[in-house]
């Protein structure tokens, strides 16, 4: 039966992070009823969720008991069993992004086939099963290439950068020496790395968000910058891919889709998420409509948000350091002591160095100035384990 006062709806999220944090923020402001369902306790979402249901993600009984409960599910991660989200759609529970979406996006070598097959610019590919697979490939690809996990991966887990024939077998046992689906890739020569943030509605209508500009350390986002320094053209271009990717996937909601731009202004897609993305965390202050309200506007059937930049924006990432241990937070105050600096603390208990702990964003009336800031702000604030 149709919900007349949408807000009525109840929405399901499977991840209590703070990806699941940002959503509900954004939920709670239109009045909605939200659930989580995540193992950990005092996850960053449990303190502002209406309801917590504490299980492990392969639980698929206690994913029915949230899918009976909610109206709605969504998720903030790929790494779930999609076979009872499958079951849970073809029961007539609504899943977005949808199961489909999921099922081809969390397998790499099925995401690029997809893509590959709709003409979507992509790094060469193939699977590859024994050390011997690599040699091949590399033999047609040359060094240095790209062995992936086809499933699993997050922050570069999952990934070894292979440049030479003396690096194969070691890279080949560090991903489970053929136990795991694995494949390998070309390696692109890029210039720049960048993500479109793009956002599909039930109706499939399409809005896309200002490009952002990634800088990668050690496989992990250090730092985005909003707008890309790339052409009008480049910008074009990297839009019109994105909304190709969503219609292909026939996607319900947020999706990042990341690409390399090449020195000849050349657009390869090197992997799709589909939720939002800590690339877009920048859109919390630097849009009219951040990507967490729009990804709730969306599968909840409301109209989208203008997703217009208000000012150049600098998001950069807190990661923990120390050892592992209680997360102390320290410089907070003269973080914000610097007019334009944001900061979000996720309040996970725990910090261990390179886990994602928060982050600042800048904005300011130059890209130059935000950077600044942000660059300063994260001089000062650390999260570290006690």
């Amino acid at each position: 039966m149709e919900i007349k006062d949408k807000t009525k709806q109840k929405i399901g999220i499977i991840g209590g992070g703070q990806l699941g944090k940002m959503m509900i923020l954004e939920a709670k402001k239109m009045g909605f009823y939200v659930m989580i369902l995540d193992p950990t306790k005092e996850c960053p979402a449990d303190s502002i969720a209406d309801k917590h249901l504490i299980a492990d993600f392969d639980d698929e009984e206690a994913i029915r008991k949230l899918a009976d409960k909610c109206d709605l599910l969504t998720y903030e991660f790929e790494h779930i069993g999609v076979e009872v989200l499958r079951e849970l759609e073809d029961e007539g529970h609504k899943i977005y992004p949808t199961a489909r979406s999921l099922e081809i996006i969390q397998n790499k070598y099925h995401q690029k086939n997809v893509l590959k097959q709709n003409q979507i610019p992509v790094p060469d590919f193939m699977h590859v099963s024994a050390v011997n697979d690599i040699k091949e490939g590399a033999e047609e690809y040359s060094f240095p290439l790209m062995l992936k996990s086809c499933k699993g991966g997050y922050d570069g887990k999952g990934n070894v950068l292979i440049k030479n024939e003396a690096e194969i077998e070691s890279a080949f046992d560090s991903l489970g020496a053929g136990n795991k689906q694995l494949m390998i890739e070309k390696y692109i020569t890029f210039k720049k790395e960048i993500s479109v943030l793009a956002c599909r509605g039930i109706d499939g209508k399409k809005t896309v968000f200002p490009v952002g500009e990634n800088d990668h350390r050690d496989n992990i986002l250090y730092e985005t910058k909003v707008p890309a320094d790339i052409s009008e053209e480049v910008e074009k271009a990297a839009d019109k891919l994105a909304e190709e990717v969503l219609d292909i996937f026939s996607g319900v909601g947020m999706f990042c889709i990341e690409m390399f731009v090449t020195e000849n202004d050349e657009l390869y897609i090197n992997e799709i998420a589909p939720r939002p993305h800590n690339s877009g965390h920048y859109t919390i202050e630097g849009c009219v409509t951040s990507q967490f309200a729009q990804h709730i506007r969306v599968i909840t059937g409301l109209p989208q948000g203008d997703t217009s930049l208000l000012r150049p924006s600098v998001m950069r990432n807190i990661l923990g350091t120390g050892k592992e241990g209680k997360a102390v937070v320290e410089g907070l105050e003269e973080a914000l002591e610097i007019k334009g600096v944001n900061v979000h603390i996720y309040n996970k208990k725990i910090s261990r160095p390179g886990r994602k702990m928060g982050h600042i964003t800048a904005t300011a009336e130059n890209l130059d100035t935000a950077a600044e800031k942000a660059f300063k702000a994260a001089k000062y604030l650390t999260i570290e384990g006690k």
